[in-house]
């Protein structure tokens, strides 16, 4: 199967909230729908290239819907001092609301904050996805970082 993460988005898109996602921000300047994006095409990415067994469907689209919380975190106005525990949950709750989700899906999202949540993944996609959203907030965090200050040094 070549499954693209291009199809899901557009399926995700038709039929729930995902749009939404491009208004509020992640990391720096990247929104959280360019970051879920690029969370799900690195997780494919490294599924495919260590030649793991996964539901790609399943992979792709609980990386598309990990971080589907739907409010501006970075808003001190608000109750988000605790984000990072909390969002996982929140980010489940809306996506059973716009979305049908197996287990698997389930798993990716409510479980890809470990170890700042203390229950692990329990499905290879999930754990997968949880590497890969590492990764990309890693480099949506230090890549600015890193440009300004050679930039500066230059």
């Amino acid at each position: 199967m070549n499954l693209k993460p291009e199809t899901i988005v557009a399926e995700l898109e038709q039929g729930g909230r995902f749009s939404l996602k491009k208004q509020y921000y992640q990391h720096g300047t990247t929104s959280v729908y360019s970051h879920s994006v690029q969370v799900a095409c690195l997780s494919l990415y490294l599924s495919r290239k260590l030649k793991l067994r996964v539901n790609e469907r399943a992979l792709i689209r609980g990386a598309l819907l990990h971080d589907h919380f739907l409010y501006d975190w970075h808003d001190r106005g608000h109750e988000h001092s605790l984000h990072g525990f909390t969002h996982p949950g929140t980010a489940l709750k809306n996506a059973k609301k716009d979305y049908d989700l197996n287990p698997i899906e389930e798993n990716i999202i409510h479980r890809h904050m470990f170890p700042l949540t203390p229950i692990p993944p329990v499905c290879s996609e999930a754990w997968i996805v949880c590497l890969a959203d590492k990764c990309c907030a890693l480099k949506e965090t230090l890549l600015p970082l890193w440009r300004r200050i050679h930039f500066a040094v230059s």
